[in-house]
Protein backbone atom coordinates (compact mmCIF):
# COMPACT_ATOMS: atom_id res chain seq x y z
CA UNK A 1 0.00 0.00 0.00
CA UNK A 2 1.24 3.44 -0.71
CA UNK A 3 1.83 6.22 1.96
CA UNK A 4 -0.96 7.86 2.35
CA UNK A 5 0.84 11.63 1.75
CA UNK A 6 2.53 10.47 -1.73
CA UNK A 7 0.91 12.07 -4.65
CA UNK A 8 0.29 9.69 -7.10
CA UNK A 9 0.33 10.32 -10.91
CA UNK A 10 -3.67 10.09 -10.62
CA UNK A 11 -3.65 13.36 -8.21
CA UNK A 12 -2.21 15.57 -10.93
CA UNK A 13 -4.81 13.99 -13.52
CA UNK A 14 -7.66 14.07 -11.55
CA UNK A 15 -7.10 18.11 -10.99
CA UNK A 16 -5.15 18.71 -14.26
CA UNK A 17 -8.85 20.39 -15.22
CA UNK A 18 -8.70 22.73 -12.32
CA UNK A 19 -5.24 23.71 -12.84
CA UNK A 20 -6.05 24.31 -16.82
CA UNK A 21 -9.55 26.40 -16.24
CA UNK A 22 -7.74 28.00 -13.15
CA UNK A 23 -4.83 29.42 -15.53
CA UNK A 24 -6.75 30.79 -17.92
CA UNK A 25 -9.18 32.73 -15.33
CA UNK A 26 -6.40 34.19 -13.82
CA UNK A 27 -4.64 34.81 -17.08
CA UNK A 28 -8.25 36.66 -18.28
CA UNK A 29 -8.21 38.48 -15.16
CA UNK A 30 -4.76 39.94 -15.58
CA UNK A 31 -5.92 41.27 -19.50
CA UNK A 32 -8.98 42.11 -18.31
CA UNK A 33 -11.05 39.65 -20.54
CA UNK A 34 -14.21 39.58 -19.24
CA UNK A 35 -15.49 37.63 -22.27
CA UNK A 36 -12.98 34.82 -21.15
CA UNK A 37 -13.15 35.36 -17.31
CA UNK A 38 -16.48 35.15 -16.70
CA UNK A 39 -17.16 31.83 -18.22
CA UNK A 40 -14.10 30.30 -16.56
CA UNK A 41 -15.23 31.07 -13.56
CA UNK A 42 -18.25 29.81 -13.46
CA UNK A 43 -16.72 26.32 -14.52
CA UNK A 44 -13.44 26.58 -11.20
CA UNK A 45 -15.38 24.92 -8.84
CA UNK A 46 -16.89 22.33 -10.87
CA UNK A 47 -13.69 21.24 -12.47
CA UNK A 48 -12.61 21.21 -8.67
CA UNK A 49 -15.40 18.93 -7.60
CA UNK A 50 -14.60 16.40 -10.52
CA UNK A 51 -11.17 16.42 -9.36
CA UNK A 52 -12.08 14.70 -5.97
CA UNK A 53 -14.07 13.08 -7.12
CA UNK A 54 -11.73 11.34 -9.89
CA UNK A 55 -9.14 11.34 -7.16
CA UNK A 56 -11.01 8.98 -4.49
CA UNK A 57 -12.05 6.60 -7.31
CA UNK A 58 -9.57 3.92 -6.96
CA UNK A 59 -10.04 4.44 -2.95
CA UNK A 60 -13.87 4.44 -2.86
CA UNK A 61 -16.03 7.68 -1.78
CA UNK A 62 -15.77 8.33 1.74
CA UNK A 63 -17.94 11.08 3.95
CA UNK A 64 -14.39 13.03 4.27
CA UNK A 65 -15.36 13.55 0.29
CA UNK A 66 -18.81 14.07 0.68
CA UNK A 67 -17.80 17.33 3.21
CA UNK A 68 -15.35 18.47 0.33
CA UNK A 69 -17.67 18.92 -1.79
CA UNK A 70 -20.04 20.30 0.08
CA UNK A 71 -17.20 22.88 1.04
CA UNK A 72 -17.01 23.51 -2.41
CA UNK A 73 -20.50 23.14 -3.39
CA UNK A 74 -20.96 26.49 -1.31
CA UNK A 75 -17.94 28.19 -2.34
CA UNK A 76 -19.64 27.90 -6.18
CA UNK A 77 -22.49 29.70 -4.88
CA UNK A 78 -20.68 32.15 -2.90
CA UNK A 79 -19.01 32.63 -6.61
CA UNK A 80 -21.59 33.08 -8.73
CA UNK A 81 -24.00 34.40 -6.19
CA UNK A 82 -24.66 37.52 -8.76
CA UNK A 83 -25.39 35.66 -11.53
CA UNK A 84 -27.42 32.67 -9.54
CA UNK A 85 -29.55 35.03 -7.79
CA UNK A 86 -29.55 38.48 -9.72
CA UNK A 87 -32.38 39.61 -7.39
CA UNK A 88 -30.73 39.56 -4.09
CA UNK A 89 -27.52 42.00 -2.84
CA UNK A 90 -24.71 40.19 -3.96
CA UNK A 91 -22.16 40.82 -1.06
CA UNK A 92 -24.40 39.61 1.85
CA UNK A 93 -25.41 36.42 0.33
CA UNK A 94 -21.07 35.97 -0.71
CA UNK A 95 -20.83 35.92 3.16
CA UNK A 96 -23.01 34.15 3.53
CA UNK A 97 -22.55 31.33 1.25
CA UNK A 98 -18.55 31.03 2.08
CA UNK A 99 -19.69 31.52 5.54
CA UNK A 100 -21.65 28.05 5.49
CA UNK A 101 -18.03 26.57 3.03
CA UNK A 102 -15.68 27.84 5.38
CA UNK A 103 -18.08 26.16 8.41
CA UNK A 104 -18.17 22.92 6.77
CA UNK A 105 -14.27 23.03 5.66
CA UNK A 106 -13.66 23.73 9.63
CA UNK A 107 -16.00 20.60 10.40
CA UNK A 108 -14.02 18.80 8.25
CA UNK A 109 -10.36 19.49 9.19
CA UNK A 110 -11.63 19.32 12.95
CA UNK A 111 -13.39 16.00 12.66
CA UNK A 112 -12.41 13.94 9.83
CA UNK A 113 -9.16 15.24 7.96
CA UNK A 114 -6.83 16.20 11.16
CA UNK A 115 -3.68 14.33 10.97
CA UNK A 116 -2.35 15.94 14.60
CA UNK A 117 -3.17 18.39 17.36
CA UNK A 118 -4.29 21.55 17.08
CA UNK A 119 -0.76 23.89 17.09
CA UNK A 120 -0.24 26.35 19.38
CA UNK A 121 1.14 28.63 17.09
CA UNK A 122 -2.37 28.87 14.59
CA UNK A 123 -3.51 31.19 17.37
CA UNK A 124 -2.07 33.72 15.77
CA UNK A 125 -4.69 33.68 12.54
CA UNK A 126 -6.68 35.75 15.24
CA UNK A 127 -3.73 38.34 15.05
CA UNK A 128 -4.34 38.45 11.38
CA UNK A 129 -7.98 38.98 11.84
CA UNK A 130 -7.72 42.01 13.76
CA UNK A 131 -5.40 43.52 11.90
CA UNK A 132 -7.61 42.96 9.20
CA UNK A 133 -10.13 44.90 10.84
CA UNK A 134 -8.86 47.28 12.14
CA UNK A 135 -8.39 49.34 8.84
CA UNK A 136 -11.16 47.79 7.29
CA UNK A 137 -14.06 48.43 10.44
CA UNK A 138 -14.40 52.54 9.14
CA UNK A 139 -15.40 51.55 5.79
CA UNK A 140 -17.80 48.68 6.09
CA UNK A 141 -21.15 50.33 7.29
CA UNK A 142 -24.37 48.06 8.15
CA UNK A 143 -22.01 44.85 6.90
CA UNK A 144 -19.42 45.56 10.12
CA UNK A 145 -20.27 42.26 12.46
CA UNK A 146 -21.06 40.21 9.37
CA UNK A 147 -17.77 40.73 8.16
CA UNK A 148 -16.08 40.58 11.69
CA UNK A 149 -18.14 37.31 11.70
CA UNK A 150 -17.17 36.14 8.48
CA UNK A 151 -13.42 36.95 9.10
CA UNK A 152 -13.44 34.91 12.44
CA UNK A 153 -14.98 31.68 10.24
CA UNK A 154 -12.45 32.49 7.66
CA UNK A 155 -9.54 32.31 9.63
CA UNK A 156 -11.16 29.58 11.90
CA UNK A 157 -10.70 27.66 8.31
CA UNK A 158 -7.10 28.63 8.33
CA UNK A 159 -6.09 27.91 11.79
CA UNK A 160 -8.38 24.53 11.44
CA UNK A 161 -6.12 23.46 8.32
CA UNK A 162 -2.91 23.20 10.16
CA UNK A 163 -4.09 20.25 11.84
CA UNK A 164 -4.21 18.70 8.32
CA UNK A 165 -1.84 17.90 5.89
CA UNK A 166 0.64 20.13 4.54
CA UNK A 167 -1.06 21.00 1.57
CA UNK A 168 -4.21 21.51 3.35
CA UNK A 169 -2.70 24.09 5.78
CA UNK A 170 -1.21 25.67 2.81
CA UNK A 171 -4.31 25.61 1.63
CA UNK A 172 -5.56 27.58 4.24
CA UNK A 173 -3.53 29.99 4.59
CA UNK A 174 -3.95 31.04 0.83
CA UNK A 175 -7.64 31.03 1.36
CA UNK A 176 -6.84 33.41 3.73
CA UNK A 177 -4.41 35.79 2.26
CA UNK A 178 -7.17 35.76 -1.22
CA UNK A 179 -10.30 36.95 0.91
CA UNK A 180 -8.09 39.32 2.45
CA UNK A 181 -7.07 40.71 -0.39
CA UNK A 182 -10.38 40.89 -1.64
CA UNK A 183 -11.70 42.68 1.54
CA UNK A 184 -9.36 45.77 0.77
CA UNK A 185 -10.56 45.52 -2.96
CA UNK A 186 -14.27 45.71 -2.38
CA UNK A 187 -14.03 48.22 0.94
CA UNK A 188 -10.86 49.99 0.28
CA UNK A 189 -11.20 50.14 -3.68
CA UNK A 190 -8.27 52.83 -4.26
CA UNK A 191 -5.86 51.48 -2.39
CA UNK A 192 -5.86 48.69 -4.14
CA UNK A 193 -3.45 48.51 -7.49
CA UNK A 194 -5.16 46.51 -10.69
CA UNK A 195 -2.72 43.63 -9.64
CA UNK A 196 -4.70 42.55 -6.49
CA UNK A 197 -7.76 42.08 -8.86
CA UNK A 198 -5.72 38.33 -10.30
CA UNK A 199 -3.91 38.42 -7.33
CA UNK A 200 -7.27 37.50 -5.18
CA UNK A 201 -7.79 34.55 -7.90
CA UNK A 202 -4.46 33.31 -8.16
CA UNK A 203 -4.13 32.30 -4.09
CA UNK A 204 -7.91 31.44 -3.98
CA UNK A 205 -7.19 28.66 -6.74
CA UNK A 206 -4.44 27.59 -4.89
CA UNK A 207 -6.06 27.69 -1.76
CA UNK A 208 -8.68 25.51 -2.75
CA UNK A 209 -6.69 23.26 -4.74
CA UNK A 210 -4.39 22.49 -2.53
CA UNK A 211 -7.16 22.21 0.22
CA UNK A 212 -8.87 19.66 -2.02
CA UNK A 213 -5.64 17.91 -2.94
CA UNK A 214 -4.52 17.75 0.51
CA UNK A 215 -7.66 15.71 1.93
CA UNK A 216 -7.96 13.45 -0.68
CA UNK A 217 -4.35 12.39 -0.26
CA UNK A 218 -4.45 11.91 4.12
CA UNK A 219 -7.95 10.41 2.83
CA UNK A 220 -6.02 7.11 1.75
CA UNK A 221 -5.21 4.57 3.74
CA UNK A 222 -7.42 5.41 6.64
CA UNK A 223 -10.41 3.78 8.11
CA UNK A 224 -12.71 6.46 6.68
CA UNK A 225 -12.19 5.51 3.56
CA UNK A 226 -14.00 2.25 4.17
CA UNK A 227 -17.41 4.07 5.37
Amino acid sequence: MSHPTTVKPRLLVAFAPFAIVSFVHILARALDSDAVSTPTKLLLMPALAFGVWWASRAHGWARTHTLLTLAIFFSWLGDEAALFFPFAPTLPLMLLFFGAAHLVYIWLFQRRAALRPQPGWSALYLLWWGALLVPLWPHLGSLSIAVAVYGLVLVGTAASATRCHPMTAWGGLLFLTSDSILAFRIFLPDAMPHWTDPAVMLTYCAGQGLIAAGVVISSRGTADMKN
